[in-house]
């Protein structure tokens, strides 16, 4: 299904506010309540809309720190990616794994209390993870830009 302009319109208030009620919704696109209803309702089957989240401020819950690690395995073989990814998927504190192109196999973003903290994440966890032949730590000290939505 191809998107039209009213969609995209759909898609760009819900990312800035996901708990905006379908009146509040039908009155930024210039739809009537059930139209919109209806055109949210066809976006989330279609699989546009994925889920509804809260996004959570990192710093108080106590994990201001950022951390990313590049990953270089031992190998490519498809058992070692597999082992790999379904260890890596089971550290809470690991928000994101993304299997790169260029020098490092994998890249993950951590958080963490503080460099201590990541220690621990780093002895309890990721030193434990198959294949690893290198790992490269490096934190963020300011984040400058973040944004959860997607051009459209």
């Amino acid at each position: 299904m191809a998107l039209d302009a009213t969609d995209r319109k759909i898609l760009g208030a819900l990312q800035v506010k996901g708990r905006m009620s379908n009146s509040d919704l039908s009155d930024a696109v210039n739809l009537s309540p059930s139209a919109c209803h209806r055109r949210v309702q066809r976006l989330e089957a279609d699989g546009y809309i994925r889920d509804y989240v809260a996004l959570l401020d990192a710093r108080k819950l106590g994990v201001p720190t950022t951390v990313f690690v590049e990953i270089t395995l031992q190998g490519q073989a498809e058992e070692l990616l597999d082992a790999f990814e379904k260890s890596v998927s089971r550290i809470p504190d690991v928000l994101e794994c993304h299997l790169m192109a260029g020098t490092a196999d994998y890249v993950l973003k951590v958080v963490a209390e503080n460099t201590e903290d990541f220690a621990r994440i780093h002895r309890q966890y990721l030193s434990r993870l198959p294949g690893v032949a290198q790992m490269q730590s490096s934190f963020a000290l300011r984040t400058v830009f973040k944004t959860t939505a997607l051009p459209i």
